[in-house]
């Protein structure tokens, strides 16, 4: 289909806030794939095109954080490599598998999440011991996440941030920082199908790419400078949404 100059101009637009909330607390396809859709682009193609260009702001983000040291790749190389396994076999098994049961199980996951968060203000604030090996943990989260990712999505990031939160004593801002490491990979990963698919448009991709590019170091600036105080509010706002969004596409139509 054809895109004129200010259609791209807004897909810029939309990927650079996208770019910028997704590094400090992830939900940015919240923002890009109905944006997508609203383009009239059929849904694999939204759904290939928001994996291109949200894959541009979660590696320009996980740059930045391996660049401020607020993540060192040689402690989490295993959960990269589980990661990037779980996240192929995630996108291949949903071309074989009915995703509705997941659908109507993740919201009350989230609920979860949002629930023990709210009620226990001091969570993230500071690094706490870890309750479980960092071998077993990547290895478990990486395979779990990473085919969830490839899977199905929604989610993804609060569930590794919350996991690295109460099971490795991660503080926010190192939970956010692993976080979007292993988004970036896992994303790729998914990437690589929809791309041998041909399911990339690569001109609204790119618009959005380039907002991505800045919008994820944006963010990542934003989650060193401010630290969890300011992670924790838009975590839990960004987790409310993702969930309102998901009730309302399994109940409410």
């Amino acid at each position: 289909m054809d895109l004129s100059f200010w259609h791209y101009a807004l897909l810029f637009v939309v990927g650079l806030v996208a770019g910028t909330v997704d590094a400090v607390a992830g939900g940015g396809g919240l923002i890009t794939v109905p944006a997508l859709l609203n383009l009239g682009l059929p849904v694999p193609l939204a759904l290939g095109t928001n994996k291109f260009q949200s894959s541009f702001g979660s590696v320009s983000a996980s740059v930045h954080f391996v660049q401020r040291r607020a993540v060192r790749l040689s402690e989490c190389w295993f959960g990269i490599t589980a990661t990037l396994i779980g996240a192929f076999l995630g996108a291949f098994a949903v071309q074989q598998i009915d995703a509705d049961l997941l659908k109507h199980v993740v919201p009350w996951l989230l609920a979860a999440i949002l629930l023990y968060t709210l009620l226990r203000p001091a969570i993230g604030t500071q690094d706490h011991p870890p309750k479980m090996s960092t071998g077993v943990f990547y290895g478990v989260f990486g395979l779990g996440l990473g085919f969830y990712d490839g899977f199905f999505g929604p989610g993804t990031g609060s569930f590794w941030a919350i996991a690295l939160v109460l099971l490795l004593g991660q503080n926010f801002t190192r939970a956010t920082a692993t976080t979007k490491v292993m988004n970036a990979t896992s994303n790729v990963a998914s990437l690589a199908l929809f791309a041998v698919a041909g399911l990339v448009h690569l001109g609204a991709g790119v618009a959005m790419a380039a907002g991505q590019l800045i919008g994820g170091r944006l963010g990542a600036h934003l989650v060193m400078t401010r630290g969890a105080r300011f992670i924790r509010p838009v975590f839990l706002t960004m987790v409310t949404l993702t969930l309102a969004r998901l009730l309302w596409v399994n109940y409410a139509r």
